[in-house]
């Protein structure tokens, strides 16, 4: 008898139930889009950019005019000796200044800073994108691969369960022994016990990718079968590791942190520099009743335009000091470049050869499910002609199994490995994802 017809029956049967549940079953481009409006680290990467905005825009008003309006009104009450000239009298006021930056180098090494802290803000906002691709691919994926493994192991226990009942039938009619009833048994009962562990692992993957989209009783969208484990492109991990000098965000960011120190030292040395503004001012007043030296009501304005021009001296080794400081904090960010490229250079291998050891892993797996299945063929013939014992079939069904939910967790992990390839480079975007899940191109 064919211990595999019921295993295919059920395979069937459950195939026709994942294509009915995919129309209302998610893709991982969509789980990202949602995950992209609820992950909490990915909102606070994306609020501490636009921070960073505003911040741009304050360090530019250092190099704009400035103005202000102050107005005066009061009432005074004059008393003496002499009661003739006692009297009250009242001043109102209005006065406007404005003053533009004409030369300040401290300014405008502010203002550059700030527009580098903007790029750098946008390298972080990028790293937390791709940050959260890699997430939600990998919860993803743990879903898939749950789900794979129960189905395996329920289709396991359906041959150990067809095994089981053919020990039993032949020992009933005196072809087999009551340690082959035994045998089945004890694996029977060990599956079981796998598919109460791999019920409770796909339950905990689901929690965790509903966690991370915001999103109750997801339903992750079958990949394409077969998923072909193909070698990452191009084939050359010299250049993967160029196009990671030119788009990794971890270099973008230590790159612009080196320039921002640099223009820190540039506001230490403004410390030196004179500073030269012009500035306006515009000042009327009305003394109704007089005032105290005269009784008389009068009325004055007057207006005035200059050049200020500031020279710093001496500030006590101050300045001297912060220029030391400035250059020394140079030399770190410097240094953290080259860290960066050197991390980035090694992440970026570590994940190409990642990749390529995960598809040979996949293309042997496939031999050994070939094998595997042979050897289970052999194995039941021998069985029923009297030169296998019964627990051979049942080691060969487990090795069986075994390779196929191997096979698949290596196909995932060869997927997401060429994401996080993309990601050491520095190119992942939102389309890759759209490419693994079989919906672009």
């Amino acid at each position: 008898m064919n211990t595999l017809a019921p295993f295919c029956l059920r395979s069937l049967a459950l195939l026709g139930t994942l294509a009915a549940g995919a129309a209302g079953a998610q893709s991982l481009p969509e789980l990202y889009q949602l995950a992209r409006s609820h992950d909490a680290a990915f909102q606070a990467a994306r609020a501490q950019y636009d921070a960073n905005v505003f911040r741009a825009d304050q360090a530019l008003a250092g190099l704009l005019p400035q103005l202000g309006l102050q107005g005066v009104l009061n009432r005074s009450d004059f008393g003496s000796n002499n009661p003739v000239t006692d009297r009250s009298f009242g001043t109102r006021g209005l006065s406007l200044s404005a003053a533009q930056p004409l030369y300040r180098p401290a300014n405008v090494a502010t203002w550059e800073q700030s527009r580098r802290q903007l790029g750098l803000a946008a390298a972080q906002l990028e790293t937390a994108s791709q940050d959260l691709i890699i997430r939600v691919s990998q919860a993803y994926f743990d879903v898939l691969a749950a789900q794979d493994t129960l189905q395996f192991v329920r289709a396991q226990k359906a041959a150990v369960s067809e095994q089981l009942a053919s020990a039993k039938r032949n020992f009933e009619v005196g072809t087999a022994t009551i340690t082959d009833t035994r045998e089945a048994q004890a694996r029977y009962d060990l599956v079981l016990a796998q598919e109460i562990a791999a019920e409770n692992d796909l339950r905990v993957r689901r929690l965790a990718l509903d966690t991370l989209v915001g999103r109750s009783d997801t339903q992750p969208q079958p990949l394409p079968a077969p998923v072909a484990a193909t070698p990452p492109q191009p084939d050359d991990v010299d250049a993967w590791v160029r196009m990671a000098e030119d788009a990794s965000p971890a270099i973008e960011q230590a790159r612009l942190n080196l320039e921002v120190a640099r223009l820190e030292t540039e506001k230490a040395r403004a410390g030196n520099k004179p500073t030269l503004d012009l500035t306006a001012s515009a000042n009327r007043t009305n003394n109704a009743g007089g005032t105290v030296n005269s009784p008389l009501s009068s009325r004055t304005h007057n207006g005035q335009i200059g050049v200020t021009f500031n020279l710093p001296l001496f500030a006590g080794f101050a300045t001297q000091n912060r220029i030391r400081e400035t250059l020394s904090l140079e030399d770190k960010a410097e240094a953290d470049l080259d860290n960066a490229r050197r991390s980035v250079a090694q992440a970026t291998r570590t994940a190409y050869f990642g990749v390529v050891s995960g598809t040979g892993q996949v293309r042997a797996l496939e031999a050994a499910e070939a094998s595997s299945q042979s050897a289970l063929d052999a194995n039941r013939l021998g069985y029923q002609v009297g030169v296998r014992i019964n627990i051979d079939v049942l080691n060969a069904q487990s090795q069986l199994f075994q390779t196929k939910r191997d096979m698949a967790v290596a196909r995932y992990n060869v997927l997401l490995g060429k994401l996080r390839l993309r990601q050491a480079s520095g190119t992942l975007t939102p389309d890759d994802l759209r490419v693994v899940d079989g919906t672009g191109r």
